[in-house]
């Protein structure tokens, strides 16, 4: 008789831990896939997002990104455009083998779309813009870079600035 109470003492404190146990992680699992929805939701246009300099130490270097539909070509559908402003960005060159700065937007694993990005002259060196009409996409999960170029080989290179499209506001 003793044999079988501990059994089941046993068995029910199994079975609360058990419970315990999958209730939190249940809780945990929650707040992630909340999170998760939250990146994959589409945006609400139009909306402009801040791009912050991946290199801390270049405290002026920010962007902007325009986000919005524009009808190009009626009665075609509407296509979202990502207009990119950036100031005060080092020149190209001082990163190796570069001599411009391009847009860069994509969606991992799915699909990417760049874009030049036209220096405009300014005192302390020039301000960089440049847009792309032509997607067709969601624009879900999409990250929104400036980065380095060759112009001559068509190499592109690391970001310099970036965010998700989640902070577009």
């Amino acid at each position: 008789m003793k044999k079988i109470s501990l059994i089941c003492v046993l068995l029910l404190l199994s079975l609360t831990t058990l419970f315990y146990v999958t209730l939190g992680k249940s809780t945990n699992g929650k707040a992630i896939n909340e999170e998760s929805e939250q990146l994959l939701e589409a945006i609400s246009e139009p909306c402009s997002l801040i791009l912050e300099s991946v290199d801390k130490s270049l405290t002026n270097a920010k962007g902007v990104a325009l986000i919005y539909k524009v009808q190009l070509n009626p009665p075609s559908f509407a296509r979202t455009n990502i207009s990119i402003l950036a100031v005060h960005l080092p020149k190209p060159s001082s990163y190796g083998d570069f001599d411009s700065y391009e847009g860069f937007a994509f969606i991992p694993k799915e699909i990417s779309w760049r874009f030049k990005l036209y220096p405009t002259p300014e005192d302390n060196g020039p301000s960089w813009a440049g847009r792309f009409d032509l997607i067709t996409a969601e624009m879900k999960n999409v990250e929104v870079q400036v980065r380095l170029s060759n112009s001559k080989t068509n190499k592109l290179g690391p970001s310099v600035l970036t965010n998700n499209i989640s902070y577009c506001k």
